[in-house]
């Protein structure tokens, strides 16, 4: 008889980052206002205000605001939550929310690139 394995799911921590840096810098995002938002409006289980030791909210400096879960946890999730912020702070006209990579999200202001014709018509007025 082969021997058994025993499956032991190795439950790791799933860390997910929001780089916050290109707004804070020009101090139209506060930092310390979304981590507070995050960690009241996070739902564990269907339920918000019940993070316990289950997901982590922290924040190094003004620069980014680290997530780790121990349970399944969606990036979509977070992404969704900080549109959702955005909008209530009016910032949604002004920065968009990027996964850089897998887990690394950043706010980054929206590219208004003005064209030649525009430019030239300003000029002349």
């Amino acid at each position: 008889m082969a021997p058994t394995r025993s499956s032991k799911a190795s439950k790791t921590a799933n860390k997910y980052t929001i780089d916050v840096s290109a707004a804070a810098n020009d101090n139209i995002f506060d930092a310390a206002a979304f981590e507070k938002y995050l960690t009241e409006r996070i739902k564990v289980d269907g339920r918000t205000g019940l993070l316990a030791d289950v997901i982590t909210v922290s924040r190094e400096g003004d620069s980014k605001i680290i997530i780790t879960s121990r349970t399944k946890f969606s990036g979509k999730y977070l992404k969704y939550l900080t549109k959702k912020y955005l909008k209530k702070n009016s910032l949604r006209d002004w920065l968009r929310v990027v996964s850089v990579s897998r887990g690394n999200y950043e706010l980054r202001f929206f590219n208004v690139s003005v064209s030649d014709d525009e430019e030239a018509a300003d000029d002349e007025e």
